[in-house]
């Protein structure tokens, strides 16, 4: 009977080690995947920084419409895929700031301002908040 016990016993801790190991393989995939993701936001953040920064000052004018169009969009994608991770690190006023460049990019690079914009060019505050988000 005590090797009955015993046997049984094994069992049940292999059953238990068999589900911690499966638990351990689903949380490596999920880190992994997710890991592979931030990599790609990381990624697709520094090539709008590239873009902002090439064209820093005066040349902001120069910039085709597309590079625009896909700082935007990379904006956009990134601030709600990583919502949560940004909470502590975007402010209120910088998410507006954001917002308002995603639905109307190309008013950051007209060369003069339109009522929608401040005397300023804001494409300098939009390369900041990037340059925060990394």
């Amino acid at each position: 009977t005590e090797i009955k016990n015993l046997e049984s016993e094994v069992a049940k801790n292999q059953e238990a080690l068999d589900k911690a190991t499966a638990i351990r393989e689903k949380q490596l995939a999920e880190f992994n995947e997710e890991e592979k993701d931030l990599l790609e936001s990381i990624s697709a953040l520094k090539a709008a920084v590239t873009v902002l920064s090439k064209h820093q000052g005066g040349a902001f004018l120069q910039l085709p419409q597309s590079h625009i169009l896909g700082v935007a969009a990379t904006i956009q994608h990134e601030l709600q895929k990583h919502a949560a991770l940004l909470q502590g690190i975007i402010t209120p006023s910088q998410k507006r700031v954001a917002a308002s460049f995603i639905q109307s990019p190309q008013d950051y690079f007209d060369a003069k301002p339109t009522f929608k914009q401040s005397y300023a060019p804001q494409s300098g505050e939009i390369f900041g908040i990037l340059t925060q988000m990394l």
